[in-house]
């Protein structure tokens, strides 16, 4: 019954997204109020029936019924209850659902707090987001039912792949369409703003929250991906330069160029075009990173569906909406307004060649990501883009961005002067130098002391800045504490973000240059050194877990004669799926870890052991967390609060016809 109801009401939302589609457009084209106003009333609809959808699609996962195609595909009744409701978006089918749930989520919040928004702005807005809404309910209904029964179930299911059985996958899609799709905000008000013709302060300042609270998901999302990757995998490594990987982090960086843009726009009304450029092609790239998991095209852990036909409907959608838009970009972004013109040394400057780097940083990882691909396709030749061209490219254009992240918040808006950023960047300058010579010096990597001398320069950049917003050494103590209360959200938030993005930068530096590693067979009470460590292998035993069986190996971590402490790692295997996996065993301090896995050996040749020494590494993670909190502070900024207009709608005539403006 559950999958009927559920099947019923994805019906009902996607019949919802039609209206809302069609009906408010009219209205926007016919100046009728009602019509308009018919954009929330569905809005908040569709969120009701597909939450209802979702829910009895949980509740058949959950009671492992497995007369329902989905669940005998993906579920086991052995399966721990996490994992059964885990794995209701650890498949093509429900992941896509959890799509269009946050999709109808981020529509339903339009009305809910954009009431003090212009009604016709509100109303088309709207209707772009009921546009992509018919396609992907659209595309669940006639491709990837999830409700689907089957006509001789079976006795019981074939299982979660093992690899996605973790509490970090359980979190890391949702977050992750939490920031996908949190974008389609921005493209729909871009769309909006170039059917109104219209793009002001007030439209800057409704759209930089929705960025910021989808760039601050996304960098959640991405992190505990990161995170699983490292833990799960048994290969040490953070990040792989995936193609799946590399379809999250292309959004992320267009977002992070957008949402500095919508600053310009609310502050100087500058870049307004850029901006609204940038609001589509952000979530375009959300996208193509659909289209990538699910279209055949590649084979990746990450990957959802190997079923060329879904991906040609989602290249069909991606199509529709990304060159609709641009289209529509071409014909009108030249009727709106150009903002105020900036000096070369400004605010608007620094952040305007950030912008550059970041869409070339974007540019990068599209190529690098795409051209195999593309090449596959043409010619059925296979070449590899690797770590090492990412690595040079990215890296390279990634320390520009951070030299003009440690300058541009020390600017002013419109025009400035060198005498008055002379002494900061003389003393960045000077520790940032400073650094690499002592590094050259005491003959360490002068690569890693010019990434250190980055995240210097980032750092102490950031806090230079803030202490000039309080005042900091121009007044007493005291009055700049009081100033420091007074400064707005938004201010901690940059503060934050900036100095977790420095916190980063230690870590991915660290990791590059000084981590260690060393692969070996290991006998019972045999020991290995790295890093200053002696580990010693205990013993190996055999354990049982809810639906696995796994091979566990005890270490022993030793230094200088004084035993520390103890770690395991294991190699499970999942009799349902035939499937092994490897959870390794770290040792985490501070300023390092120890990382420890497990392979095939036996009692007579011993097992394979991979050791890893790396320093730094849970700083990668802890300065991402740091951007994404402030992102979130950064929305509490009272200066996001749209005005309370009174009233909050256009006045209407008896027949719902909006009245000229007196």
């Amino acid at each position: 019954m559950a999958a009927e109801i559920g099947n019923f009401t994805l019906i009902l939302a996607f019949l919802m997204a039609i209206v809302q589609s069609v009906v408010p457009m009219i209205g926007a084209k016919t100046n009728n109020v009602r019509l308009m106003l018919v954009a929330d009333t569905t809005a908040l609809g569709q969120l009701i029936f597909i939450v209802i959808a979702f829910f009895a699609l949980t509740l058949v996962f959950v009671n492992s019924d497995f007369s329902v195609k989905l669940v005998a595909l993906h579920s086991h009744s052995l399966k721990p209850l996490l994992y059964k409701i885990s794995g209701v978006w650890g498949n093509h089918e429900g992941s896509i659902l959890l799509w269009v749930v946050m999709l109808c989520l981020y529509g339903a919040a339009v009305p809910i707090f954009g009431q003090a928004l212009p009604v016709r702005l509100k109303a088309m807005a709207l209707g772009v987001q009921g546009m992509v809404g018919t396609g992907f309910i659209g595309f669940i209904l006639f491709t990837s039912n999830p409700f689907e029964r089957l006509a001789n179930p079976p006795a019981d299911g074939s299982g979660l792949n093992p690899l996605l059985q973790d509490p970090g996958l359980a979190l890391h899609p949702p977050f992750l369409y939490l920031g996908y799709v949190g974008f389609s905000m921005a493209f729909s008000f871009s769309v909006a703003a170039l059917l109104d013709g219209k793009v002001d302060a007030l439209w800057a300042r409704w759209l930089r929250p929705w960025v910021l609270s989808a760039w601050s998901f996304l960098t959640i999302g991405i992190s505990i991906g990161s995170l699983w990757a490292y833990y799960e995998l048994g290969w040490g490594g953070w990040w792989f330069w995936d193609p799946v990987e590399n379809a999250s982090l292309l959004p992320w960086l267009a977002a992070t160029a957008l949402l500095h843009c919508t600053l310009v726009v609310e502050r100087r009304h500058a870049l307004v075009n850029w901006t609204i450029m940038l609001g589509i092609l952000t979530f375009s790239l959300s996208l193509i990173g659909t289209f990538l998991v699910r279209s055949g095209v590649l084979t990746s852990v990450h990957a959802f569906a190997t079923d060329p036909e879904r991906g040609v409907y989602i290249l069909l959608m991606l199509m529709l909406a990304s060159g609709g838009a641009l289209t529509l970009y071409s014909l009108r972004s030249g009727s709106l307004r150009i903002g105020n013109g900036f000096n070369l040394l400004s605010k608007e400057a620094g952040l305007t060649v950030n912008n550059i780097l970041l869409v070339c940083a974007t540019a990068v990882v599209f190529l690098g990501t795409f051209y195999p691909l593309l090449i596959d396709l043409m010619s059925n030749d296979k070449i590899t883009v690797g770590p090492p061209f990412f690595n040079l490219y990215f890296g390279v254009i990634f320390g520009l961005i951070i030299l003009f992240m440690g300058i541009g918040p020390l600017l002013k808006w419109r025009s400035d002067n060198w005498q008055s950023i002379a002494r900061p960047i003389g003393f960045l300058l000077a520790g940032s130098f400073l650094l690499v010579i002592g590094f050259l010096l005491f003959g360490l990597s002068v690569l890693g002391g010019v990434g250190l001398a980055l995240a210097f320069w980032l750092f102490f950049g950031t806090l230079i800045s803030y202490g000039r917003k309080i005042r900091l050494g121009r007044q007493s103590l005291s009055q700049s504490w009081q100033l420091a209360k007074r400064l707005p959200a938004g201010v901690y938030g940059f503060l934050l973000a900036h100095i977790g993005v420095a916190v980063m930068v230690v870590g991915v530096t660290s990791m590059g240059v000084w981590s260690q590693e060393t692969i070996l067979m290991m006998r019972i009470n045999q020991q290995a050194s790295l890093g200053g460590y002696t580990v010693e292998l205990q013993k190996v035993v055999e354990q049982k877990g809810a639906n696995y069986t796994a091979e566990t190996a005890v270490f022993n971590i030793s230094k200088q004669g004084r035993v520390l402490g103890s770690t395991s790692s294991e190699r499970r295997f999942y009799p349902v799926r035939g499937m092994q996996t490897t959870e390794a065993g770290i040792y985490v301090r501070p300023s390092h870890n120890l990382y420890l896995a497990i392979g095939e050996g036996d009692e007579q040749r011993g097992w394979a052991v991979r050791i890893y020494f790396h320093p730094f590494v849970s700083w990668i993670w802890i300065g991402s967390l740091f951007m994404a909190f402030g992102g979130f502070v950064a929305l509490a900024d009272r200066r996001l609060r749209l005005p309370k207009l009174e009233p909050s709608r256009p006045a209407s005539d008896q027949s719902g016809k909006m009245e000229p403006a007196q």
